[in-house]
């Protein structure tokens, strides 16, 4: 472990007013355990989650030097004794979490639903670790990054640092629905994607790759040639076309919301449901919205209404394993990391000024 720094390097946060405005800190890192692994990073994404964590949205800021970033990619550069899974070296990536209890007892854990542990699951930032001293976790706005190896996913050789990053937690978070719900051959399925941002353009590309007939919903008609170049199949603009529903009666196996809005007609979205089908909603807005929906509409169709959150690493290596195949890449923006860097890329992200992901790089001259 030795060559592991006592500190990191980090942009962090000191309160929430400033959430785009970090600052060049250091920091004490969490104690590196035995089944822990250490990435020198090298580009980490920017989530819309970011920017509601920094800005006190979610929750309270648990640190006054609070570094965010969670679509970490970077080398590994030590691993604990108990590591088996990535070697000194390789490409890594980190998503929205770092680490669970995996005790074989825990029905999640040991099923494949780790990012659903409840005994000690653990945001990448802004998280409280419990199996390390109940140290708040720091993320991927930094020079360094440590987890536990159920989530560090090596990264394929074939598949571009860039386009990698944002897929650690967008194309997760949007991956994990599709396939638990149409499954990895969705020839005969059609999915609706609600919302052409961040994580839809990354749904749309990953619900084609696997067979699916896609629809992408957006409010205007001004990200059509977009959706039609990302693989959708048709695409409704509900703020213009206002007899849309009555097109799509009975027509959708699965709805994946992808927009952080709470303002969505939901009624009219249920309607679309074969019998059984779901809408499932990825996208999330500030913890104090509310979604508004009548019971009744789920009864003509036994609709049902749920979420995801993130997915396991088994999922994630398929989610690479088709990229790679398939082709699918985020639309990115790079932006050097700096404390300039930064406050452009969260205002920018915040403004909807993006399209449709930034990533920061050139890590190596910003943390020396």
């Amino acid at each position: 472990m030795s060559v592991v720094p006592e500190y990191f390097q980090g942009f962090g946060v000191d309160k929430a007013e400033n959430w785009n405005k970090p600052k060049l800190v250091k920091y004490k890192h969490k104690t590196v355990g035995d089944n822990d692994v250490v990435l020198e990073n090298i580009a980490c994404g920017l989530c819309g989650s970011d920017i509601l964590t920094a800005s006190g949205q979610w929750s309270d800021l648990l640190r006054d030097d609070l570094v965010v970033g969670h679509e970490i990619i970077g080398h590994v550069i030590a691993v604990g004794s108990k590591v088996t899974s990535v070697k000194i070296g390789q490409r890594c990536g980190i998503g929205a979490h770092c680490s669970s209890c995996m005790k074989s007892s825990c029905g999640r854990c040991s099923n494949d639903n780790e990012q659903y542990c409840k005994n000690n699951g653990v945001g990448t930032y802004n998280a409280v670790d419990k199996s390390a001293g109940n140290y708040v976790t720091q993320g991927g706005y930094a020079s360094h990054s440590v987890a536990h190896e159920q989530f560090v996913f090596p990264i394929p050789d074939a598949l571009e640092t860039i386009h990698a990053a944002p897929l650690m937690c967008a194309g997760l978070t949007v991956f994990s629905p599709i396939v638990r719900n149409v499954g990895y051959d969705a020839k005969g399925k059609t999915v609706g994607i609600i919302g052409i941002g961040g994580l839809g353009h990354l749904a749309i590309q990953f619900a084609h790759a696997i067979g699916a007939k896609v629809v992408a919903f957006s409010r205007s008609s001004n990200k059509k040639d977009q959706a039609i170049k990302m693989g959708a199949d048709a695409f409704i603009a509900t703020g213009e076309e206002k007899d849309w529903t009555s097109k799509y009666d009975d027509y959708f196996d699965l709805v994946l919301n992808c927009a952080a809005g709470s303002d969505l007609s939901l009624d009219s979205f249920l309607s679309t449901l074969k019998v059984d089908a779901k809408f499932v909603s990825v996208g999330l807005p500030p913890s104090k919205d509310k979604y508004e929906v009548s019971p009744f509409a789920f009864v003509g169709n036994a609709g049902n209404f749920g979420s995801s959150l993130l997915g396991s690493k088994k999922e994630a290596l398929a989610m690479l394993d088709i990229a790679v195949k398939h082709g699918v890449k985020p639309w990115v923006e790079e932006v050097p990391i700096s404390e300039a860097g930064c406050n452009t890329a969260l205002t920018r992200c915040e403004n909807g000024d993006v399209r449709y992901r930034f990533v920061f790089t050139e890590f190596d001259k910003a943390f020396k």
